[in-house]
């Protein structure tokens, strides 16, 4: 069975950091890109950043760049999200989620989804 958990949301004040962990099990870690995607309430998902297997390749979009960092640790099959900087409109739960392609903003490329993390940073 195929598990991704994340933990590390909470409330922050603006300006200031996160760090969000995804713990994976159930699936050869290594090989999978993983990705971090965000829904605010009553907007649509929102991709945010991914990392290829071996984390030589990441990609995110300009919103994030330079306030967001991905990283993995593949043996500790977990993914990480360090947010910094963190502005009001960054409030959102944050989702992990696992693909066999490359590093995507599409998210119908990923698999396998995690519950959901709650950051909500206040102004």
């Amino acid at each position: 069975q195929v598990q991704l958990v994340e933990s590390g949301g909470g409330l922050v004040q603006a300006g200031g950091s996160l760090g969000l962990s995804c713990v994976v099990s159930g699936l050869p870690f290594s090989v999978y890109t993983m990705g971090w995607f965000r829904q605010a309430s009553g907007k649509e998902r929102e991709f945010v950043s991914a990392i290829s297997g071996r984390g030589g390749t990441t990609a995110s979009p300009d919103s994030v760049k330079g306030r967001f960092t991905i990283s993995r640790d593949n043996g500790k099959n977990t993914v990480y999200l360090r947010m910094n900087s963190l502005k009001p409109e960054d409030t959102a739960v944050y989702y992990c989620a696992a693909s066999t392609m490359g590093p995507s903003s599409a998210d119908y490329r990923y698999s396998y989804w995690g519950q959901g993390t709650q950051v909500t940073v206040s102004s």
